[in-house]
């Protein structure tokens, strides 16, 4: 049984640690984005050590009280805000937020947890190398949080999640122990994979205070078109043919349907689209090629090739890089404009590539039986995520589909479960997933998950009623 955080034991950290560490929470740790939770605990801890770090959490498992890891905030899943335990302790990491080494002849990167993702990225440009993990927050979004959550975002098809671009990690364990697993090695394979424990448990087993991040050579030069499909089916073998191609060099692969552009144009006109008529579906394809390799030239093979053979409609290509960044910003503030309409229920999935075309089919098909409402259908189809978001029919409230908001989540969930899909591809379990986990979870990874929760962090204090509920 968890303890609530208290004055006196607030007074006992603040003598203990250096001046300023403990503060009272602000609301903006007790918030996030989507406002669908508000979160409890009166104070944050702001450490700018991993030795202040293991002090806090040595002294919250003494005492029982529960630790709640905090980024950058961005977390989509409520993993961030404690809502149903005794208030908490906040540990926010942004004062460590150091770029620690750059090996750039051995593509390595040292950053603390709370580095900016952003300043991560810049900093190994200034190296003249690559960090490529690419999120619409990534001006806000910290790279401890990325690493907790398993972050995936735009470049997932080329370099792989979060998981994939890391080394090693230095982690405060739930008793308080520093773990120093900052190693710079491509191959270890001495015992457990700690690391990839760690990657992905959004602070419910240990809180990463620093991560040794791969970097990669920077493309000599990139590009993007957009390029109008008749369906879904269309799209992936049109993926296909660019991954033959252009044999490594693809970037991303976005599948984006008329309705994300219809909200564009009416909450954001400011957004310049490709097209005068939104097109039903259309693909951007990004590429980062080897010098002397040509992107439009590679782009334009695409284009009249999936012409021929029926897969394209129409395509824009970008000759310019500030006509890519003006492609990148319709699929990047898509987002944006769903936040400004308002969701009903919004859902981050992954399916096996060749089931994507019928889970969209089937999907459309199985909620039109619950109610009217607009599907706004995009992501990452290169890897297989999409993003399934209902929406009230044109003219209707949100409120009115209240009682159909977990009818609505039920049937998308039950579909991704019969075809092999994940209930959660990019975003994590956090708080609003954890009732999902433990109703479609697999009995014996959830039986492993609890089993290793309960060795590691016995007392539970480790982001309590995150991940498993």
């Amino acid at each position: 049984m968890l303890n609530p955080l208290t004055s006196d034991f607030v007074t006992h950290l603040a003598e203990m640690l250096p001046s300023d560490t403990i503060r009272t929470a602000s609301p903006a740790y007790l918030e996030e984005p989507r406002g669908r939770y508000h979160g409890q605990g009166t104070h944050v801890a702001l450490p700018r050590t991993v030795e202040d770090v293991s002090s806090i959490v040595a002294a919250c498992n003494d005492a029982r009280i529960g630790v709640v890891p905090f980024g950058g905030g961005t977390g989509l899943v409520g993993g961030q805000v404690a809502i149903d335990t005794p208030p908490p302790l906040i540990l926010s990491l942004e004062r460590m937020n150091a770029i620690r080494e750059v090996y750039p002849y051995e593509n390595v990167l040292i950053a603390e947890a709370g580095a900016i993702l952003a300043n991560v990225q810049a900093a190994a440009e200034e190296v003249d190398r690559l960090f490529p993990l690419s999120l619409a927050s990534e001006g806000s979004c910290r790279i401890g949080g990325n690493l907790a959550t398993n972050a995936g975002g735009l470049n997932v098809l080329r370099y792989g999640n979060t998981r994939d671009l890391c080394l090693g990690l230095e982690v405060v364990l739930p008793s308080g122990q520093i773990w120093n697993g900052l190693t710079r090695l491509r191959k270890d394979n001495t015992g457990f994979d700690l690391r990839n424990l760690m990657i992905g448990s959004e602070g419910a087993l240990g809180v990463i205070t620093a991560a040794t991040l791969k970097l990669f050579p920077r493309p000599a030069e990139r590009g993007a078109a957009v390029m109008v499909v008749p369906d879904p089916t269309a799209a992936l073998k049109l993926l296909n043919l660019a991954q033959s191609i252009a044999a490594g060099e693809v970037s991303a692969f976005e599948l984006i349907h008329r309705t994300g552009l219809e909200f564009l144009s009416e909450k954001l006109p400011e957004v310049r689209l490709p097209f005068d008529d939104a097109p039903k579906w259309m693909v951007l394809v990004d590429l980062g090629t080897s010098a002397g390799r040509t992107p439009d030239a590679l782009l334009e093979t695409l284009f009249e090739e999936g012409l021929a053979a029926g897969l394209v409609m129409d395509g824009l290509i970008a000759h310019s890089n500030a006509q890519r960044e003006q492609l990148w910003a319709v699929r990047e503030r898509i987002p944006e404009a769903n936040k400004a309409i308002g969701s009903i229920v919004s859902h981050d999935v992954s399916l096996p590539l060749g089931s994507i075309a019928d889970f969209i089919t089937e999907g459309r098909k199985r909620l039109a039986a619950i109610g009217d409402m607009r599907i706004n259908c995009f992501g990452h189809l290169g890897d297989g995520n999409l993003h399934f978001n209902a929406f009230s029919a044109k003219g209707k409230s949100r409120d009115a589909y209240d009682d159909k908001r977990s009818a609505i989540q039920k049937c998308v969930h039950d579909l991704v479960t019969e075809m092999g899909g994940s209930i959660s591809a990019e975003h994590g379990i956090g708080r609003l997933k954890a009732a999902d986990l433990a109703h479609y979870g697999d009995a014996g990874k959830l039986a492993a998950m609890r089993a290793i929760k309960d060795a590691l962090d016995p007392n539970c204090i480790m982001n309590p009623g995150a991940v498993l509920a």
